[in-house]
């Protein structure tokens, strides 16, 4: 019996006259991804199927390139955990130490400070901007004697192993473009976020699981978050993000319908494959390949997923080490373990989001509280990924879209204050993988409002990130309508004190 394939284009000419136009350059189209084509591409142009780099040593080391040419250069980083704290951090009430802030206390921040400096609506008209020094006590740790807020004592614990960079700058100030020009190197939305560059640049290490996956600490408050944040912009959809969700239900729309067994599931996808195969022939639209692609990953998450999310067989140590909440699904900690044990399964970037970082009142309760809710977690990661020797090629960052103010929104009391946006100087931290450890880079001023050393913009944060995958980020491209995009729009350089 003649199958649906066979029935469609024995009814279509069309589909039969290109069924016959199978030359050679189609052969080697269609049988790309075998193992004799590879065999055949390395004969016909070796150079580009395997490249040497020498390292620090004078070693000669060999890596394997994709079809894109990528890696350009041999890769520190194989894999990343970026611990986005939504809302803006209060980079002085937490590393960036401004000790002389005390004997000013209520006096109005200097003009020659501001400098002409936009300010938000919210603390823009207030008659007085008077200067809020952190409640906090300050101290040094570790070998390299670094400032942290006594609100963080489990991040103290690992400062050897970080490196902060106090000279971040970016060029929005309002929540939703600055997060948005932080994901995806761009304010307005519909582009490319980090996650799906990596993923259409350097492809999956793991066939049952996405390249990219998101996780947001669940009961969240404060500034909304939204898809396109972890989204593919114009690239290919199967380089969009995927959300796991807390709760039986991981991935939404995964599992089968009730009273469906799927025996057969297998077998429909087959021929959706074959129609699909045959609506690409005809059209040649690559969306179609995408499709079928993403098709056959959640046939294979089905059974990959209960898995991977089961944490019941982590020890009790690490529990204990990652805190109380990481026994609670959901939560900022719980994420944090899942985070490492994904890793472990082959994703390639995981994305954690924590929202409620936008203190404009009340910011010495809110930011001890994001602390209290965080802090553990976060060093319990760094010293599960190290104790794993996962660290030497895991890079995670910590930060949010831009800093807070040193002024008072609003009313200042000894005891409280507000701190407004403020995207012209804040502190974010990057560990493991190529990245100098135990290191302070850049440098702000008495006010930790303006840069005095090294400043270091979104867009160079980008380029060395992706330097650190191999990555040269001005020749990971993707034309779209006419022109070429990246990450780095046209600006950005690789901060090479940052690296080892």
């Amino acid at each position: 019996m003649c199958d649906h394939h066979d029935i469609l284009r024995s009814n279509n000419k069309d589909l039969q006259n290109i069924e016959k136009q199978i030359d050679r350059r189609h052969f080697l189209k269609k049988t790309s991804l075998g193992i004799g084509a590879m065999a055949l591409g390395s004969l016909l142009n070796a150079e580009k199927a395997w490249s040497s780099i020498g390292n620090s040593n004078g070693a000669v080391e060999t890596f394997t390139k994709n079809k894109l040419g990528l890696p350009h250069h041999l890769p520190k980083a194989k894999r990343i955990i970026y611990l986005f704290q939504s809302g803006g951090p209060s980079q002085l009430d937490l590393f960036d130490y401004k000790p002389k802030l005390v004997d000013m206390f209520g006096q109005d921040l200097p003009e020659s400070v501001i400098g002409g400096q936009r300010l938000t609506g919210m603390s823009g008209s207030q008659s007085t901007l008077p200067v809020a020094p952190s409640l906090f006590k300050f101290k040094q740790y570790g070998e390299s004697r670094a400032w942290v807020s006594e609100i963080m004592p489990h991040l103290s614990e690992v400062v050897d192993d970080l490196c902060f960079i106090k000279s971040m700058q970016t060029d929005q100030i309002n929540h939703t473009p600055a997060v948005t020009f932080m994901q995806t190197g761009h304010q307005l939305p519909g582009r490319p976020s980090i996650g799906s560059w990596l993923s259409y640049g350097l492809g999956s290490d793991n066939d049952n699981l996405p390249t990219f996956i998101t996780l947001i600490s669940k009961n969240g408050n404060g500034q909304p978050l939204k898809a396109g944040l972890w989204g593919n912009g114009f690239l290919p959809t199967e380089h969009q993000g995927v959300q796991f969700r807390s709760g039986k239900d991981p991935v939404l729309y995964l599992n089968n319908p009730d009273n469906y067994d799927g025996t057969d599931r297998k077998k429909m996808l087959d021929y959706l494959d074959k129609l699909n195969s045959i609506q690409h022939d005809a059209y040649g639209d690559p969306e179609i390949q995408a499709r079928m692609t993403q098709y056959e990953m959640a046939y294979r998450m089905q059974t990959s997923i209960p898995e991977v999310t089961d944490i019941s067989d982590e020890s009790d140590h690490i529990f204990e080490m990652y805190g109380k909440d990481s026994r609670d699904p959901g939560t900022y900690a719980a994420n944090c373990l899942m985070a490492r044990k994904l890793l472990e399964k082959g994703v390639k970037f995981v994305q954690l989001y924590h929202q409620g970082w936008d203190q404009h009142i009340g910011c010495p309760g809110g930011v001890k509280n994001k602390a209290r809710q965080t802090d553990q977690a976060t060093a319990a990661l760094i010293k599960d990924l190290k104790q794993r020797g996962m660290l030497d090629d895991t890079l995670v960052i910590w930060g949010g879209e831009f800093g807070r103010t040193v002024y008072s929104q609003g009313q200042l009391t000894k005891k409280n204050y507000g701190r407004d946006h403020h995207p012209k100087a804040f502190t974010m931290w990057m560990a493991g993988a190529g990245i100098k450890p135990g290191f302070s880079y850049g440098e702000t001023d008495d006010f930790s409002y303006n840069v005095t050393k090294d400043p270091v913009h979104v867009h160079d944060f980008h380029a060395t990130l992706l330097h650190l995958f191999g990555v040269d980020h001005e020749r990971l491209t993707f034309k779209h309508q006419g022109r070429r995009y990246r990450l780095t729009d046209v600006h950005g350089h690789v901060v090479k004190d940052l690296l080892t």
